[in-house]
């Protein structure tokens, strides 16, 4: 403490070096609060996915198959999903699943087996999909929300639209009547020929 007293130098390097400390102690605390909030949303979450909202998902790897449900060619950067969850062409991003496979993804395929809170990211390799990623507890992130195709009517196809804008309309037929008791043939000419009529 004397050596403390003497020199001002020493006292602004000490009242500097505590409120420093007292900073990032600070940030930590903040730090380790926000992360606390976030995983908190990840375990009580049992809302529907919406945009913005911070999901705690199963995640496994798929490597089959040429044309997703959408009918786009599988890529990297695809994976399938519940559509009654996250319907095709929703964008999520996924983190907690390790450096390598964390990032942003489409959904833009389906399966049988993939239902409920459960992802299915697309691979190009069998043996990464199933040996190495198995099946992972991930940290997802709703960046956009695409649309159910079971919750929409079809609209017709491009051709459709085409095609039909060329035909042109088709006259109607008038429906065939059936002739009454005076329009059968000869009725009317006896009733003319009749004196009086």
């Amino acid at each position: 403490m004397m050596l403390l007293s003497r020199s001002l130098g020493r006292k602004i390097v000490a009242t500097g070096t505590a409120a420093v400390a007292f900073a990032f102690l600070y940030e930590a605390t903040i730090l380790d609060s926000r992360y606390a909030a976030r995983q908190a949303e990840f375990w009580h979450s049992d809302a529907k996915p919406a945009p913005g909202a911070r999901l705690k998902f199963t995640a496994t790897a798929y490597c089959r198959g040429t044309t997703t449900a959408s009918g786009v060619n599988v890529r990297n950067g695809i994976a399938a999903a519940d559509p009654d969850l996250l319907p095709v062409g929703s964008v999520i991003q996924v983190d907690r699943l390790g450096e390598r496979y964390n990032g942003i993804y489409t959904i833009m395929d389906t399966g049988p087996a993939v239902q409920g809170r459960h992802i299915d990211i697309y691979m190009w390799s069998c043996d990464e999909a199933r040996y190495e990623f198995g099946r992972r507890s991930a940290g997802l992130t709703v960046l956009r929300l695409g649309w159910n195709p079971r919750a929409s009517s079809p609209s017709p196809s491009l051709m459709d639209r085409l095609f039909r804008r060329r035909e042109a309309p088709q006259p109607k037929e008038m429906p065939a009547v059936s002739p009454g008791p005076d329009d059968t043939p000869g009725v009317k000419e006896e009733a003319q020929k009749a004196p009086g009529g």
